[in-house]
Parts: structure tokens; sequence; C-alpha cells
């Protein structure tokens, strides 16, 4: 298939839009006072039945509690299909200027999601997440060409999707336990891991004891702040580090770091060689300390949409021409490695059932 070219102009931003609040309520009942509640499995992980316990019923809620999912999260997924369902047909029927897909995407992070620095104010946005949007959109509504991107901060990822104001968000997203009780997610279509982006000046040598009394940022919902914070509470960090300073966009943290605000990023070790091609002030210090996986995010209930974007995936992968790595030679060969191995996701495992 031919590889479109990129959408110009018709982005929205997404500044004014808001986290909507969700309001729980916990209802408290003395066990010795009430009947042992048994109830029927849903079918959905072949593990209900009468008499369902405690701990698996917080599993279901939380799927951090399940350590199989807590340990490989990016296997929660369905498995792959072509076939339309009522998510894919809904998309399909808009009609006019509004029959296109609708993605958060980020444009500001270079070689992945970014507007073309030549292209002025109606710059083509670019990079490896932006061809996989236009191979989603050529296979769904046969047109590369018909999407409608919406830039997103890195904290407003979730709620853009629980809220309908995009389908899906292809956004150097990792999937992790706790999002995959939020959104339901791809395949893997991306490996990395966690890795400290200082000045070349700094005495940083990497996730280590060197960031003592160093001020950190990360961008607010990300797994990199999850990180630290835990590591920080479990005494993996030490202590005196300072990891207060978290900011919407990955990119602010950058910044943070030119002006002399922070001492060191911590983020995805795939977009902080993005940024240090960007600046050749500043470099990667040391390996990275996590492995993770980007997913593309969707709806938890558009079961039709997610096994399409599976199956997508899959010949996306097996498109040599121009499929994933003809997109990784193009944007990312030049910062990460000439060898795409160390970023290849492993094969899929589709162990969601529905």
């Amino acid at each position: 298939m031919r590889m479109r070219g990129r959408v110009r102009a018709g982005l929205r931003g997404w500044g004014g839009v808001g986290a909507m609040a969700v309001v729980c309520t916990l209802v408290l009942a003395c066990a010795l006072l009430l009947p042992l509640l048994r109830t029927a499995g849903d079918g959905s992980t072949g593990t209900g039945g009468p008499g369902l316990s405690r701990a698996g019923q917080a599993a279901a809620d939380d799927p951090c509690l399940d350590p199989a999912i807590k340990a490989h999260p990016e296997d929660q997924t369905l498995s792959p299909s072509g076939a339309d369902g009522p998510t894919i047909e809904k998309i399909k029927a808009r009609e006019g200027e509004k029959r296109k897909l609708v993605v958060g995407v980020d444009q500001n992070s270079y070689r992945w999601g970014y507007r073309n620095p030549n292209g002025g104010e109606d710059a083509d946005l670019e990079g490896f997440d932006i061809d996989l949007v236009h191979r989603i959109a050529q296979d769904i509504l046969g047109d590369a060409d018909a999407v409608q991107f919406k830039a997103i901060p890195t904290n407003q990822r979730i709620p853009a999707i629980q809220n309908g104001r995009v389908d899906m968000v292809v956004r150097t997203m990792t999937i992790n336990c706790t999002r995959v009780g939020q959104v339901a997610f791809s395949a893997p279509y991306f490996k990395t891991g966690q890795q400290v982006l200082a000045p070349k000046s700094s005495d940083i040598a990497g996730y280590d004891g060197t960031l003592a009394n160093k001020k950190i940022c990360t961008a607010e919902g990300s797994t990199a702040f999850s990180k630290l914070d835990e590591d920080k509470k479990a005494g993996d960090l030490v202590a005196s580090a300072d990891i207060r300073t978290t900011v919407p966009n990955q990119l602010d943290c950058l910044v943070r770091l030119q002006l002399g605000e922070v001492d060191a990023v911590v983020t995805d070790g795939a977009l902080a060689a993005s940024q240090a091609a960007q600046d050749p002030t500043v470099e990667l210090k040391g390996s990275p300390f996590t492995t993770e996986y980007y997913g593309v995010a969707m709806k938890s209930d558009a079961d039709d949409l997610v096994r399409r974007v599976n199956q997508i995936l899959v010949d996306y992968r097996k498109d040599r021409t121009n499929g994933w790595q003809a997109s990784y030679d193009r944007w990312l060969s030049a910062t990460l490695d000439r060898d795409s191995a160390k970023s290849e996701p492993p094969p899929a495992k589709y162990l969601r059932k529905s």
C-alpha cells in the first residue's frame, strides 16, 4: 500500500479540555450481618463463578492486583479481526467533512508527532506515530488522509478517550496495568524504557545515586512519574531526589531543563533520544531502567475497533515497503539505532477475551 501524504492543517488544540471528574461511592457493610453473596461469572475471564472471592472481585476492578496483568499488561488485548463492528460502522457513517478518524496525537515530539519546522503555519504533522495513524485511516476509511488530528497533552490522553472526544490516541502512550483498567489498548507497536536526560556537563550518570539533591521533571500522568513516585516510596530512588516538578506536556520538561529550573528529565528513552537530537547540549544518561511498550489506546468497550487496529498492526509489521520498518528507518534510525531490533515489540499475545 502506498503511504499517503500527511494531513495539512486541521489540527485543533486541546488546551480548553479538562478531565472529567469521576465520583465513586463506596458502600460499607458488615460482613457478619450479610449472607455470602454468590455471583455468576460474566464469561470475560473464564475464572468467574459462584462464590467469587473478594480478592477476585478486587482484581477485576483493579487490573494491577492481578500479578499476571501487572507483569505483562501489553498482553491484555483482543485477537485481530478485519471485520466491521458498531464502533467502526459509526465512524464510517460520518458524512462530508466529518467522515474522518478522530485521533489524539502529539504535535511537539520530534520525529514522533510534530509539525514540519519548514512548513509554516499550515505545516504537516509528521513522525512515526503519524505514519501509523495514516495507515489506520487508510484501512478503515479507504483514505490515508481522512484524519482529524487533535493535539492532546500527556495528562489528557485518557480523559479524551473516555469522554469520546477522540476515536483513539496514538501518542507514544505506554501500556500499563492502571491504564488497562481505564482504556483498551492494541497490541504493542514499539518497545522502549524509562531513561534519564540531563545536560552533557552534568555529573548525573543515570538512574542512580547521582540523582541525589537533583530536581527531576516528568509529565503529569506519565509512567515516568509513576515509576519515580513508587521508587521514592519504596526507597529505590535516592531519598533527596526532588520529583515534585511535573508539567502537562513532556516537552515542557526539556524547556525547564534548558532554563536551568530542573537538573534532569525522566521520560521514555525513545522520546529522550529525539529531544537530545533537538538540543545538542543534553544527552541520555545511563541505560533504560524499565521495559515498556507503546500501544494505540481506545475506549474500553470499542472491541471491534481494537480488533481491527490489531489486524492493521499485523499487516503493518509485514509490509516491508511502507510499513513499520520503513517508518522506523525514516524517522527514528538517526536518533535511536539504525538496527531497529531493540525497538521492535515482541510477538503479540492476545490474552483479553472480551
